[in-house]
């Protein structure tokens, strides 16, 4: 799967600021990442950005939903990246703070277990 203009919009407009983002192939879709540690995914044309206890209730109150899929057996699986609102994606200063916030809490974690980034 090639980037598309959703994605070049993400890495090259939306969060350029950011400086060192970029995105890998990652089943169908991309996972977004900053140093070698992953904040985001992308499918589509959605955003999602990693969620934990600290930010939850954030993305609650935008309305936001967590990614999920269904597996096989029929069971549905929601993981921590949550969706980013078509509003906050009009709002880059908004959108650098929840990346910036997602890469803190992967990268948190990375140290933690001692991951090589």
């Amino acid at each position: 799967m090639k980037q598309n203009e959703f994605t070049t919009y993400i890495t090259e407009d939306l969060l350029a600021s950011v400086g060192g983002v970029y995105l890998r192939r990652m089943f169908s879709g991309f996972g977004l990442y900053k140093e070698g540690v992953m904040a985001g995914l992308v499918t589509g044309d959605e955003l999602y950005l990693k969620v934990d206890a600290s930010n939850q209730a954030e993305y609650e109150a935008m309305g936001s939903i967590p990614f999920s899929y269904e597996r096989k057996d029929g069971k549905t699986v929601a993981l921590s990246y949550w969706k980013i609102p078509a509003d906050v994606l009009e709002n880059t200063d908004a959108l650098v703070r929840l990346f910036d916030i997602s890469y803190a809490i992967n990268l948190k974690k990375s140290n933690f277990l001692g991951i090589d980034k």
